[in-house]
């Protein structure tokens, strides 16, 4: 799914320049000085969290140029991904100003200056910019955000399905026990991982997109240098793994970047996502949101975020200044 090929080859990014943003690839050892950045923003959007942006740095290209305490990151459109086009600044420097800089970056390279996934709220500021802009909804690209007393508690008629499959798990594996992810249980995380996406294959011919399973296999690897807590289901205590789920805490919200089950196992989802989501408020009583990412026109993703019974979809848009 995330492989891409794109003409942004055709620009060369490597002749000098006047502008002072200078970009470069991102990589694990960018990700605390972008994190102290990402954390001054606002946006409940999963765009602006670390997971967010390492996941699909290859997918969309990402790179990034920090310029007066300001984060520049630079990619491809989420429907064009032949397009350059940026996210919205964070930081200290005005988005005005920033905005600004990124329109005389893009004059100097002959491209045109295209920003993408840009949050509902943050509009009203290109419009101020630029009154001329061309707006376009990302309706693939919302992101469902839920409140996670309601994951916490399962409570009220609206999760009485949840409840019923949670009850189901526990009937079954009366024993079952969620406890954190941590260094001493990685390896077997990564066993039980790999041994579901190769059963699901066998059983059905269906797989993990093989781009998917990297991705997640490389945050397992390097998860000590992300800022992701995370946690796993058992059957019972010292046995099987039936889930694990890996999110990154900011502010008021907790995002939700992995979410890993064995299907085989009715109920293992539910469960691991309603007992995650209560220990999460424990060690986190500020959280108040769950921001569950999108559901990437995925029909079986909408459905199963859907049924979840979000609070609010966050829209995003891309703008292109004319």
């Amino acid at each position: 799914m995330r492989a891409i090929s794109t003409s942004t080859s055709s620009v060369n990014w490597s002749l000098p320049y006047n502008s002072p943003l200078h970009f470069k690839r991102i990589t694990l050892e960018d990700i605390p000085e972008i994190n102290r950045i990402l954390r001054q923003s606002s946006s409940l959007t999963c765009d602006y969290s670390i997971g967010g942006i390492y996941m699909w740095i290859d997918y969309f290209r990402y790179r990034y140029c920090i310029y007066d305490d300001t984060l520049f990151i630079m990619g491809v459109e989420e429907n064009h991904v032949d397009r350059v086009a940026f996210s919205c600044p964070i930081g200290k420097m005005p988005l005005v100003n920033a905005i600004r800089l990124l329109k005389d970056y893009c004059k100097e390279r002959n491209i045109p200056l295209r920003f993408s996934a840009v949050p509902a709220d943050r509009l009203v500021c290109f419009s101020t910019f630029n009154s001329d802009c061309q707006v376009e909804e990302l309706t693939d690209w919302s992101d469902y955000v839920y409140e996670i007393t309601s994951f916490a508690t399962l409570s009220g008629k609206k999760m009485s399905k949840k409840r019923n499959h949670v009850n189901r798990f526990m009937a079954d594996h009366p024993a079952a026990l969620l406890e954190p992810l941590t260094a001493d249980n990685l390896n077997e995380v990564i066993k039980s991982f790999n041994e579901w996406c190769e059963s699901k294959e066998e059983e059905n011919g269906q797989s993990t997109r093989a781009e998917e399973r990297r991705e997640v296999l490389d945050v397992l690897f390097n998860l000590d240098k992300l800022p992701f807590e995370g946690a796993i289901l058992r059957e019972e205590k010292g046995g099987k793994i039936v889930g694990f789920t890996l999110a990154e805490p900011i502010n008021d919200t907790l995002f939700v970047h992995i979410e890993k089950m064995d299907h085989r196992v009715s109920g293992a989802g539910e469960t691991l996502a309603h007992l995650f989501s209560s220990m999460m408020s424990e060690r986190h009583p500020e959280i108040v949101y769950l921001n569950r990412e999108e559901d990437c026109g995925d029909e079986g993703l909408r459905y199963a975020k859907e049924s979840w019974h979000p609070a609010m979809l966050l829209k995003k848009y891309n703008v292109e200044s004319l």
